[in-house]
């Protein structure tokens, strides 16, 4: 299969891995980098440091993507994205910073526990109970927090940041949409490091075909997340949560 002369080839099985996470992504607001990390490191056998990598520089695109994608289909809230973009980025750069100092695998399964715990709450209550809206109070610390959580764990924006501001009961899709589009920048203060010293020599590959699938996919995810109604939002966010973080509960006890 060639474009323009490219054999595509040998990229579409990560075409097909970055478009599937950037669409559970765009749709809900996290699992990108838990499912891309997953399925290159466990399917493909790319190694972790590696996989991490790709991942981040990957992100500083589909997060652009997705943002204006979420922007053109009414997904943002102005007032909360300008809350969350400067304490997320403060939190990353000082995460990034720590992580030679910290041992973030210690901390990595009481997060993990904790979002758990977040998502089988936020199941039950889409399940059980409507949705009822009202402004987000705790938004700045929050963006610290998960700023600093996903430099320094490798991942964590979108679930810490998503999941808390739906427990306080803000709108879902704007959740989705406006944590989407503070992720592009807090990824840029994360990634330019990696970029400097990657070059354009490692855009072939794995990182080329998530980079393709996750750009396609974007649009797509940002248009899910306005037609969901806020129940389903609820009840698929809380499904995704829980299954990645007891996942990742177990693969860090494991190893």
């Amino acid at each position: 299969m060639e474009i323009f002369g490219f054999d595509l080839a040998p990229l579409l099985p990560f075409i097909l891995v970055g478009f599937a996470a950037q669409l559970v992504d765009g749709a809900l607001g996290m699992a990108f980098g838990v499912i891309s990390n997953t399925l290159l490191v466990g399917v493909f056998g790319v190694p972790p440091a590696l996989a991490s990598q790709r991942v981040h520089v990957v992100e500083c695109f589909t997060t652009a993507t997705s943002g204006i994608s979420h922007l053109i289909s009414g997904n943002i809230d102005g007032r909360l994205f300008m809350r969350l973009v400067v304490p997320g980025m403060i939190g990353g750069v000082a995460g990034a910073y720590l992580l030679s100092s910290l041992d973030a695998g210690v901390v990595k399964p009481f997060v993990l526990a904790y979002l758990a715990g977040i998502g089988v709450y936020l199941l039950i209550r889409g399940l059980l109970y409507p949705p009822k809206f009202r402004e987000a109070r705790l938004v700045a610390p929050l963006g610290l927090v998960g700023g600093f959580l996903d430099a320094a764990g490798g991942g964590g924006w979108g679930p810490v940041v998503t999941s808390n501001l739906l427990i306080q009961g803000a709108e879902p899709r704007k959740v989705v949409g406006t944590v989407n589009s503070a992720e592009f920048f807090l990824t840029v203060a994360i990634s330019a490091t990696f970029i400097f010293h990657l070059g354009i020599a490692d855009l072939v590959g794995a990182t080329a075909g998530l980079l393709i699938g996750g750009i396609v996919a974007a649009p797509l995810g940002a248009v899910a997340a306005k037609r969901f109604s806020p129940k389903v939002m609820l009840i698929l966010v809380g499904t995704v949560l829980t299954a990645t973080s007891l996942f990742g509960i177990w693969t860090a006890l494991a190893g």
